[in-house]
């Protein structure tokens, strides 16, 4: 379990890109629109363009940029124009949530850590920051702190993220070897977004590793049916299979594991019949 739960951490890379750092996409939402900030209360009136101070704009408009180059894994100028955003806006929460984003991909933990702190300082009890934080922690095993941010993140009724929180606390408890905890979440995750595929994958070897191998297959077969299949849930499927004693089953997934993914650990794995590992 412990091996595996590493590699989740930093594992099938294919898939990571929809999980978990949570920001991008909200985050776009939330600023793409002008004086369309969080950091303001509610206003009786439409927010338009002139209700906005004219230092928020320049400070949206870098971080709008940040978060193109971020997505495009240009790290450094995504730092750059964060640097630029907050120059005009010290008081952007957005933008110290992007910051931290941008650290823990550098490996800077501790700044990443200072930045997502200072966003909630400035956004108290925002959703995204918690869930943002919340992994930063799981990646420390930091566990118990881990847990309380995903709470407090779950807990507010109008956070929009709540599949992608809790799959991640899912994975963090699968990290923390609490697989029935686990379980749960990634349940609930299942639930509010079904066609998630980490939260397929991670059920089905949860199932499998505790011998329900029927319901082990009907998620891992539901992502290798999928266009996320990969690797990982190929040899997933084929030792699921192999386990029920589907022989065909196991030879028709082998196809695509040897033909898309020759050079794979799992092909390996598969052709040295090495199917304990």
């Amino acid at each position: 379990m412990a091996s595996y739960d590493r590699r989740v951490a930093g594992g099938m890379t294919r898939w990571v890109s929809g999980l978990m750092l949570g920001l991008t996409c909200l985050l776009l939402a939330s600023c793409a629109a002008p004086g369309g900030s969080a950091d303001s209360g509610p206003r009786a009136d439409l927010v338009t363009a002139s209700d906005e101070p004219e230092a928020r704009t320049r400070a949206r408009i870098r971080l709008q940029l940040a978060v193109g180059y971020f997505e495009q894994d240009k790290t450094t100028i995504a730092l750059d124009e964060l640097k630029l955003a907050l120059a005009a806006d010290p008081t952007y929460g957005d933008a110290y949530n992007l910051r931290g984003l941008v650290y823990m991909r550098l490996k800077d933990l501790p700044l990443a850590e200072s930045s997502f702190r200072r966003a909630l300082a400035l956004k108290p009890g925002d959703a995204d920051t918690l869930h943002n934080l919340g992994w930063l922690m799981c990646q420390q095993d930091r566990h118990a702190e881990s847990m309380q941010a995903f709470g407090q993140a779950l807990a507010d009724p109008a956070y929009l993220g709540r599949a992608k929180t809790l799959m991640t606390r899912g994975l963090c408890q699968m990290r923390a070897g609490k697989p029935a905890e686990a379980e749960e979440s990634l349940l609930q995750s299942f639930q509010l977004d079904a066609g998630n595929p980490i939260t397929e994958y991670n059920l089905a070897l949860l199932m499998f590793q505790r011998g329900d191998l029927q319901r082990a297959r009907f998620y891992v077969r539901r992502l290798n049916n999928s266009e996320w299949a990969n690797a990982e849930s190929l040899w997933l499927g084929i030792k699921i299979e192999r386990r029920l004693g589907n022989q065909d089953a196991v030879e028709q997934l082998a196809v695509p594991l040897r033909k898309r993914f020759a050079q794979s650990r799992e092909a390996g794995l598969y052709e040295r019949g090495a199917f304990n590992e």
